[in-house]
C-alpha cells in the first residue's frame, strides 16, 4: 500500500519549486507599480462602510537590501450618489478619497515571494458627497504586501493599506486592498 504524502515532503516540494534562480536583491533597483484597488471608508456617522473602487501608482527605491523608500498615489471612488438634497444629511459623507503618501518600508527579499512591511505618511483628500467642500487631513498609512516575483523586471502580488488620521476623528478606518502589477529596472 502507497504511503500518503506527509507534510514535511509537501513542504520541502514546495520549497524546492518556489526557490528562486537568484537572490533578487532590491539594493539600487527602481520598482513602479500600478495598483487597482478596492477602498473602504468608515464614517463615524453611517451604520455602513462606504465601498468603492479606485487606482493607486506606486514608486519604491532600494535604499539597500531590507529598507526602501515608497511614495504613493491614488484616487477611489467610495460612494456614488451621495444624497446632498436633504437637509438632514449629515455633512461627513465624501464620495473620493485622494492621496499622496512616502515613507519607508522594510522588505525580506531573499525569495521569489517578497513581503513588504511598511510606514507613510502623506496627506488625504476627500470630496464630494455630502461635503460642503473639500477636507484635506494629514494622515499616517500601515503598509503590507506581497509580491511574487516572475522575472528580474516584473512581479505581481497583493497589498493592504490602513490609514489613520492624525486630525479627525469623523473616519475612524480608511482600509485599501490592492492588486498589484510592478516593472522593475536598474539592478
Amino acid at each position: 500500500m502507497p504511503r500518503p504524502f506527509s507534510i514535511v515532503s509537501i513542504t520541502i516540494a514546495l520549497f524546492v519549486a518556489l526557490w528562486p534562480e537568484n537572490a533578487l536583491a532590491i539594493e539600487g533597483q527602481h520598482r513602479l507599480g500600478l495598483d487597482p484597488s478596492l477602498a473602504m471608508l468608515k464614517v463615524d456617522d453611517k451604520s455602513t462602510w462606504s465601498v468603492g473602487a479606485g487606482l493607486a501608482l506606486d514608486y519604491t527605491y532600494g535604499i539597500n537590501d531590507q529598507f526602501q523608500l515608497i511614495a504613493e498615489a491614488g484616487h477611489a471612488v467610495v460612494a456614488l450618489n451621495q444624497n446632498q438634497d436633504t437637509p438632514s444629511s449629515p455633512r461627513t459623507r465624501p464620495a473620493t478619497v485622494t492621496h499622496a503618501t512616502a515613507g519607508i518600508g522594510y522588505v525580506i527579499d531573499i525569495i521569489r515571494w517578497v513581503p513588504t512591511i511598511g510606514v507613510l505618511v502623506g496627506g488625504y483628500r476627500f470630496g464630494g458627497g455630502t461635503l460642503d467642500g473639500a477636507l484635506y487631513l494629514p494622515g499616517l498609512e500601515l503598509a503590507a504586501s506581497v509580491d511574487y516575483q516572475i522575472s528580474r523586471q516584473w512581479a505581481v502580488g497583493v497589498a493592504a493599506r490602513e490609514t489613520l488620521f492624525l486630525t479627525n476623528s469623523n473616519y475612524p478606518f480608511y482600509i485599501t486592498g490592492l492588486l498589484r502589477v510592478v516593472y522593475s529596472w536598474g539592478f
